[in-house]
């Protein structure tokens, strides 16, 4: 019952959050580009629930993401003020919250896919850990050519702005630094906790 009301909490939050954040967005058909894959992986949790489960740590990481992608999204992300701040107290050259969003991508999702390879496809030992770190960098280099080819297609006037390059030729490869070293930070911890004799709250062992 506690898990249950915990996790119509967080769908409840990122309702709300999404919907406040759906008020005037600083550009309607970003916006809109933005949260078609969002939207589309909150429906299919939700459409999946009954046939699979994730663990706790695995929704609250999962909510934690999406939330900083629908502020991304709000205001597009090379516009977004906490990044803006960022820029002018570490003096740099950009807005960083993009990067930022990259990196908390490898940090935040790669624990579910690990839940995933473990509970449906039986993977363990040291492949536990090193496919869903390379599944996150796959990922990531995926959804740079997804993202190049959606704005090319739907709108390729919005192509800086959707893409928030920010006139960084090698954005995509940073990005995906960025992802993988998220990744890699989200595993070592994963490592750390087991040999504290943490094993999350999976419904087989790590």
């Amino acid at each position: 019952m506690k898990r249950t009301k915990l996790l119509l909490g967080l769908l409840a939050w990122y309702g709300l959050l999404w919907t406040v954040l759906a008020i005037a967005p600083r550009d309607r058909q970003d916006w809109l580009l933005e949260n078609l894959l969002a939207l589309a992986a909150v429906v299919t949790l939700v459409a999946t629930y009954r046939r699979f489960q994730f663990s706790t740590p695995s929704y609250l990481l999962m909510t934690a993401f999406l939330s900083l992608h629908a502020v991304g999204a709000h205001y597009t992300y090379a516009e977004v003020p906490f990044g803006f701040w960022l820029q002018e107290v570490f003096g740099l050259s950009r807005n960083p919250f993009d990067r930022l969003v990259h990196f908390a991508y490898g940090l935040l999702l790669v624990y579910p896919l690990r839940e995933i390879l473990i509970r449906l496809a039986g993977v363990g030992g040291l492949w536990s850990y090193y496919l869903p770190v390379s599944g996150m960098l796959a990922q990531s280099g995926f959804f740079e050519i997804v993202e190049a080819v959606v704005a090319q297609i739907v709108s390729p006037e919005l192509g800086a702005a959707y893409l928030g390059t920010q006139g960084d030729e090698w954005d995509a490869q940073k990005d995906m630094i960025a992802a993988l070293t998220g990744a890699c930070l989200c595993m070592a911890l994963v490592v750390l906790s087991a040999r504290a004799g943490w094993n999350g709250d999976f419904r087989s062992k790590i």
